[in-house]
């Protein structure tokens, strides 16, 4: 057995040393990488891969679930300074569900949930108040930790005691919320919206003007209100809005005159008063629905007619001023005749009931000015100019000036109203700029500098034309007178001979089959 491991090391030394050197890195190579691929294969094979069972925990949660695993003898690491809890991956599913039931974690706060696990006779007012408000506050928080960007929530609200007089106002509540959020996280202004309604819709009678909101960082998110604008703002947008008015009707009257006088001909300015008044209107009117005759429709007509006629006694009584006398009243003085008729109508009209919500516009144009300068044909006439060519430029201003303005308000102006809001006056533009013509003659020096500059790039040109062609002609001389090499043979040269080619032959006889050249001696020798 020895003898045939020792022939097998000697064979495998034999054949190792055999290889080149290329061969035996290359073998080594791949035994070092099978080695490596057995390592790593069994390390991740025995290897534990831990998972977050929870994060963002407090201490008291994470010391609570850390002595769960401990008891239950489950391997956990703790990371992110106390905050995750780590645990092997196959089993991460099955402690959820294992930790849920069992109420773990237990973070101490008090939800709606507490009210059905201890619901009894034995709660007063006071401290159902006090657990209602904390419930309260843990909802809202846990609402507040889901949005994008939150880590988590504190929530503080202050709710008005009730009174019991009816005429007293009821007071509002308020709402402090600490937030902490991820870090290099920004909210935008429709999320911080957001923010606000979610916690003024979630608390009765909670204002969004009571709500206070700031991160970890004493960074205070303010709720922009978009209708309550500054008297800065305000003013750029309405003075915006005026100018805006006035360029486009400025525009049209100069497009339109223009093409009917010329675009240099005519100067337009535009003036207008726009009122910014926005009203809510609220009307319940009654009307008849005969207008002219303001009558109703009858609906329902009763008429009552009495009548009676007949003799009887007079009235009696005891005159004088006795103590049972009656002052002033008339004695008796015999039978009398007496008629009696009465009549009644009673008529039920419908009339018509018109309600109406009425939004007025945000602005409306309450006066409006045209001023137009014309210059006449001939400058210095001012007659040149029609004047039945000036009535329709007035006559087509006050046409716009009636159709800019509020109906309510232009439906009110006469003939001379509009005459006086509008102004065309014809003279010449003295302070009209005149524009030279620009003449496209090119001075005499730009083509001769022209001129010197072709020169010199086409004498440019020619010298290395005629440069390269010296070159080439050189190069064509050098090549001709170039000798051509004699070939001098060598005079160690040995010169062949039969004597030479029969030792040659039996050199390489030697070498390559020696025992023959051993028997051409030996024959040699013998036949000497």
């Amino acid at each position: 057995m020895n003898e045939r491991l020792k022939q097998a090391i000697e064979r495998l030394k034999l054949f190792w040393s055999e290889r080149t050197k290329q061969q035996k890195v290359m073998a080594l190579g791949l035994v070092g990488l099978l080695i490596v691929a057995v390592a790593l294969t069994a390390f991740f094979a025995t290897r534990t891969n831990f998972v977050p069972l929870y994060s963002n925990l407090s201490p008291q949660e994470a010391g609570q679930i850390k002595a769960t695993l401990d008891q239950r003898g489950i391997k956990s690491q703790i990371t992110d300074n106390g905050t995750t809890i780590l645990v092997p991956e196959q089993l991460v599913n099955t402690l959820k569900v294992e930790l849920a039931a069992e109420g773990i974690p237990d973070s101490g706060s008090i939800d709606y949930s507490f009210f059905g696990k201890n619901s009894g006779f034995g709660m007063t007012d006071n401290e159902f108040n006090v657990l209602k408000i904390e419930a309260m506050q843990t909802e809202l928080a846990n609402l507040i930790k889901s949005i994008d960007g939150v880590e988590d929530a504190k929530v503080m609200i202050n709710l008005p005691q009730p009174t019991i007089f009816v005429g007293d106002q009821q007071e509002e509540a308020s709402a402090s919320i600490v937030l902490k959020t991820k870090a290099g996280y920004k909210f935008n202004e429709q999320q911080i919206k957001s923010l606000y309604h979610l916690v003024s819709k979630s608390v009765p009678n909670l204002p969004t003007e009571n709500i206070v909101i700031m991160n970890q960082y004493f960074e205070y998110f303010d709720l922009k209100n978009e209708e309550n604008f500054s008297s800065g703002k305000t003013f750029a947008e309405q003075y915006e809005i005026k100018q805006q008015i006035e360029r486009d009707i400025q525009r049209r009257v100069q497009q339109m005159l223009g093409t009917m006088i010329g675009q240099d001909k005519v100067v337009v300015s535009v003036t207008a008063d726009v009122d910014f008044t926005q009203e809510n209107r609220h009307e319940e009117l009654v009307e008849p629905v005969d207008k002219e005759n303001m009558e109703g429709i009858a609906v329902s007509v009763q008429r009552i007619t009495e009548t009676f006629s007949g003799k009887g006694a007079q009235p009696g009584g005891t005159t004088g001023t006795g103590e049972n006398a009656v002052p002033g009243y008339q004695g008796a003085d015999g039978e009398t005749n007496g008629d009696y008729e009465r009549i009644e109508e009673t008529i039920n009209n419908e009339v018509n009931r018109i309600k109406k919500e009425i939004v007025a516009s945000p602005y409306k144009v309450k006066d409006l000015g045209i001023q137009v300068m014309v210059e006449p044909p001939k400058p210095n006439d001012p007659n040149s100019l029609p004047a039945q060519t000036v009535d329709d430029i007035t006559k087509i201003l006050g046409t716009i000036v009636r159709t800019s303005v509020d109906k309510d308000i232009a439906g009110q102006w006469t003939d001379a109203d509009l005459q006086n809001r509008v102004v065309v006056s014809v003279q010449p533009f003295n302070g009209k700029v005149q524009f030279d013509e620009q003449t496209s003659t090119i001075p005499t020096w730009v083509y001769v500098a022209g001129g010197g500059v072709l020169a010199l790039i086409i004498g440019a040109l020619v010298f290395l034309w005629l440069r390269r062609r010296k070159k080439e002609e050189m190069d064509e001389l050098s090549l001709q007178e170039e000798q051509v090499a004699v070939h001098i043979p060598d005079v160690n040269e040995e010169v062949e001979t039969e004597a030479t080619l029969r030792r040659k032959q039996l050199e390489k006889l030697a070498k390559e089959k020696p025992e023959e050249f051993a028997k051409l001696l030996r024959t040699w020798l013998a036949e000497e």
